[in-house]
């Protein structure tokens, strides 16, 4: 009997991908709607990948952040526009405004603190954010490994790690 699961010809790992990336473009629509007051106590933390296609931001804080930043939705931002594809959005960093445009495939983590809830991605590679290629799923060349647990203390975190076998 052979324990290897058949290859997939559903990209399911894509498919969780861009509905949990959703779940964040909603959650900033609904913000977006309300004029950027957020209800409560929530605040977000959202993590993104700088060098993603279609992030734009300033080349300072680019040359700060040659990899990924995190920037904070709580008391000071402005402009939130939300699209299909991603979110935009005016912050301070050291008292110089800087807007920010990230397309919500670059995001890799949203964590609302206050209820403790958060959602990881993994980081798409250059030719993943293609949508040029079909997906191939063989099970040679890739380890699906999906968790969705809450962690050990308790909290909502959600993580899903579909990780290419090295």
């Amino acid at each position: 009997m052979n324990d290897t699961p058949p290859d997939s010809l559903i990209p399911y790992d894509e498919i969780v991908q861009e509905a949990l990336r959703a779940v964040v473009g909603r959650v900033l629509g609904q913000v977006e709607a309300t004029n950027g007051v957020l209800p409560g106590n929530h605040h977000f933390y959202i993590t993104f990948k700088t060098g993603a296609p279609g992030v734009s931001i300033p080349p300072e804080l680019k040359a700060r952040f040659p990899d990924e930043m995190t920037i904070v939705l709580q008391n000071k931002f402005w402009d939130l526009g939300v699209s299909e594809d991603g979110f935009t959005v005016s912050l301070s960093f050291n008292q110089m405004p800087a807007k920010l445009d990230v397309p919500f495939s670059a995001i890799t983590a949203f964590v609302d603190p206050a209820v403790d809830f958060g959602l990881q991605f993994q980081a798409m590679d250059e030719d993943e954010f293609e949508d040029t290629a079909p997906a191939e799923n063989d099970a040679q060349e890739r380890e699906v490994a999906s968790r969705v647990t809450p962690s050990e203390d308790g909290s909502n975190v959600v993580s899903v790690d579909f990780g290419k076998k090295k």
